[in-house]
């Protein structure tokens, strides 16, 4: 993030690249990086001569170059966006001659998603030295929790533990559906709200009782009743609970509680670090140890192999995910 601060606030200054090309796994930065561009380089009237939105799928590499070699009509500059620039990847190291002698007076956005270019190719080094590379990363699930604190937070609201978990499990590490779901909650709750578990399950749709973080609690705690309760809602609402996600959960969740079982130091901090895990859930891991000795661990591990291979219809008799789940979740906890 705080190479995305910088390129804004260095644009806000007038310390403009005459290319920025934005790549990598995380869609979400760079989507933001474009529209900034988009949006502030240029002054409304500016825009309809010396603006053009390209894709990717429709140009070819020559196309990009005269566009670009273009003077600007009654400004001091003219602003290309290459939007899907990934699929130019067989022919993107063509962009190296006008990359290497840059149109001052052009600002040339190739926006390359889900990809990277090979840094060791003349392209990449022609473009760190006339304009800007920029990687957006990945985050692991592990970081979302703070990212979401850090957005909501520059917003003027704050968010629940439980509520930000919540969001993570139902929609993972994908930014950019976190951050549409953050913006309905803005619309709906004042400045200076916490968001809360009520808040999201009444505005989102993720029921606040009902999902794999709960059972996952349920099951640590050997909570036969919630346990219960959670997998026959789950079993109504096979859509937005498939097993294949629950089962994969309960088995990261037995697996750092083997590790758990081996460390030395059990203190919070070292505990989340060991297992890569937000210190809000240690605790979880604690009760879930005292419930479930090394070796009854190993036994669940073994029972979510082989639930994961029938959820698979490999050996289960055509039985129905339910009752696959209903099985795993028997032996589990008795």
């Amino acid at each position: 993030m705080s190479d995305v601060t910088k390129i804004v606030s260095d644009i806000q200054v007038g310390n403009i690249k005459p290319i920025y090309f934005l790549m990598g796994e995380e869609p979400y930065y760079i989507d933001k990086i474009s529209e900034f561009i988009e949006n502030n380089i240029l002054a409304e009237e500016e825009k309809g001569f010396n603006q053009m939105v390209l894709y990717g799928r429709d140009v070819t590499i020559e196309d990009i170059v005269d566009n670009a070699k273009r003077y600007p009509m009654m400004a001091d500059r003219q602003v290309v966006i290459v939007k899907e620039a990934q699929d130019l990847s067989r022919t993107i190291e063509k962009l190296v001659s006008y990359a290497q002698n840059p149109q001052p007076s052009t600002v040339l956005v190739l926006c390359y998603k889900y990809k990277k270019i090979d840094k060791r190719k003349a392209l990449y080094k022609a473009i760190q030295k006339s304009g800007l590379v920029y990687e957006s990363k990945k985050l692991y699930e592990n970081q979302v929790a703070d990212w979401i604190r850090r957005v909501l937070a520059g917003k003027k609201y704050k968010i629940d533990t439980k509520a930000t978990l919540m969001l993570v499990e139902f929609l993972g590490t994908d930014l950019s559906k976190i951050s549409n779901e953050l913006d309905k909650l803005m619309v709906v709750l004042p400045v200076e709200s916490i968001i809360t578990p009520s808040a999201i399950e009444e505005n989102i749709g993720i029921s606040k009782d009902y999902n794999n973080f709960e059972l996952r609690k349920a099951v640590g705690e050997r909570n036969v009743l919630k346990v219960n309760r959670i997998i026959n809602h789950f079993a109504q609402n096979q859509k937005a609970n498939p097993m294949v996600v629950t089962i994969s959960l309960l088995n990261s969740f037995f697996t750092q509680l083997l590790i758990f079982h081996s460390l030395k130091d059990k203190s919070k901090n070292s505990v989340a670090k060991a297992l890569g895990v937000n210190p809000f859930f240690v605790s979880d891991y604690s009760v879930a140890a005292k419930n479930y000795p090394m070796r009854k661990v190993s036994q669940v591990i073994a029972f979510l192999r082989d639930a994961d291979v029938k959820s698979k219809g490999v050996g289960a008799n055509a039985l129905p995910a339910s009752d696959i789940l209903k099985e795993l979740l028997f032996k589990i906890i008795h």
